[in-house]
């Protein structure tokens, strides 16, 4: 089996910035509106991408590091959704036009990245040297998904440390001025509620982030499967907002099945943390069953979700 070098860590890299590059600068150069059908084709093309990925990493590693990064890609997937509600009511805060909501996502995905990486090397190296501390992460994990479940989410930016550090030390311009993250305003330069937006948006991925990440180390510990499933699932994340931004409310039983995602890889690391040699009391749960749990969780939160919906219709409809 090839081993895995610092060529392939930059091919990626440089793929995903010619991506980004691609999408900025050719196919959204012009700030417009997302429609649904666009948003919905490009996210067809970046799940594509990393199905891809998955038959390249499955011919050239195996069938055990394709089902690995497929599965760390619908893990970090799927606790995206909850990052997409919580960025369109942000973007309601701050009452910004949807023209401008792409280009705000484009730079916060780009930090995203960054973040990611940086905390996903944080992780690992952790994991490396203190294999206990994946009993963290998986007590941890059934913490946040029990706390989902159970505590109102509330989004308060004008909570946000970040922001109120840029409103201490940095002019802030009272109005947006266009695409601009930064202004002229009263003879000097200032910060546009844009930036605001993309301070909250970069600090709300990076909790986020704490959740998703330890979560995909319940399935895999090579940084390579680690790394690569995360960056598809955050590229993929502009457009899905897009596409799932409008209907928030439909889709009401999604945040109990990402609450159960995230308690049930949280036992999974608690029963099985890959130690060497094996516990008093160890419970091998194998990659394909936690493939099969992550699409069963899914598919029955949005069935459950498009069943509650026609009764609200029949109801709307009637006199």
């Amino acid at each position: 089996m090839p081993a895995i070098t610092c060529w392939h860590w930059i091919a990626f890299v440089a793929g995903v910035l010619i991506f980004l590059a691609l999408d900025l600068r050719v196919f959204h150069r012009q700030a417009r509106v997302e429609g649904p059908r666009s948003a919905l084709l490009w996210t067809v093309v970046w799940f594509g991408l990393a199905m891809l990925f998955a038959l390249g990493l499955k011919s050239w590693h195996g069938p055990k590091e394709a089902l690995e990064f497929v599965t760390g890609y619908l893990i970090e997937a799927s606790l995206s959704i909850d990052n997409v509600f919580v960025i369109a009511l942000i973007f309601a805060y701050f009452a910004i036009p949807a023209h401008l909501q792409h280009r705000v996502l484009f730079w916060g995905i780009l930090g995203a990245l960054i973040m990611r990486g940086a905390m996903i090397g944080a992780g690992l190296a952790l994991v490396s040297r203190l294999g206990w501390v994946l009993h963290l992460f998986g007590a941890f994990l059934l913490y946040s998904g029990v706390k989902l479940l159970l505590v109102p989410s509330r989004v308060r930016p004008e909570k946000n440390k970040i922001v109120q550090l840029a409103r201490r030390f940095c002019a802030v311009a009272p109005s947006l001025d266009g695409e601009k993250f930064t202004t002229a305003w009263q003879g000097r330069r200032a910060l546009t509620p844009l930036a605001l937006v993309l301070l909250t948006i970069e600090t709300t991925d990076l909790i986020f982030g704490l959740d998703s990440i330890p979560a995909v180390f319940a399935v895999t510990t090579k940084p390579f499967i680690v790394f690569t499933s995360n960056i598809f699932a955050v590229l993929g994340l502009r457009s899905l907002f897009f596409v799932l931004a409008g209907a928030v409310r439909s889709f009401r039983y999604m945040k109990i099945g990402i609450s159960v995602v995230l308690a049930f890889f949280g036992i999974k690391m608690l029963l099985d943390p890959h130690e060497q040699p094996p516990r008093w009391f160890q419970l091998q749960i194998p990659i394909s069953v936690s493939l099969l749990a992550v699409g069963g969780i899914l598919l029955l939160s949005v069935a459950l979700s498009l069943a509650a919906r026609q009764p609200e219709k029949r109801d709307g409809g009637a006199p």
